[in-house]
């Protein structure tokens, strides 16, 4: 039995990056927006759902994006993986595609900040 489950990934964003989350995450990757509890209301930032777990976009003064380090988010539906890369590329975002990995179609690309993101899908030629 496994102990430890994910909850959450959290990100790190500019101060005033609220908005533009929610045209990220919100209308881009379609993630429903969830309300942040307690305190935490006070300090900024935007949280959201996917599937069970959640991404916190955190305030952080002195932002510095993380280039490598990335949170992968993954689809069952190659056809969503796909329509997401076009709907980030026309919005402007990079999409890298990756074909490293015999069996897994994915990108990377970068949040509006500057943080790194993976999508990915198991294709059915593995």
């Amino acid at each position: 039995m496994t102990h430890w489950q994910l909850d959450h990934v959290q990100i790190a964003a500019p101060p005033g990056c609220e908005e533009e989350a929610r045209q990220y995450f919100g209308r881009l990757l379609e993630l429903p927006e969830i309300p942040k509890q307690g305190e935490t209301r006070r300090t900024g930032g935007v949280w959201f759902r996917t599937g069970q777990h959640e991404i916190h976009v955190g305030v952080e003064a002195g932002f510095v994006p993380a280039r490598k380090a990335h949170v992968a988010l993954y689809s069952a539906d190659e056809s969503r993986l796909t329509s997401l890369a076009n709907r980030l590329s026309s919005a402007g975002y990079p999409v890298r595609w990756d074909e490293r990995l015999p069996g897994i179609r994915r990108f990377f690309t970068d949040d509006p900040w500057g943080n790194r993101f993976e999508f990915l899908t198991r294709t059915r030629s593995e």
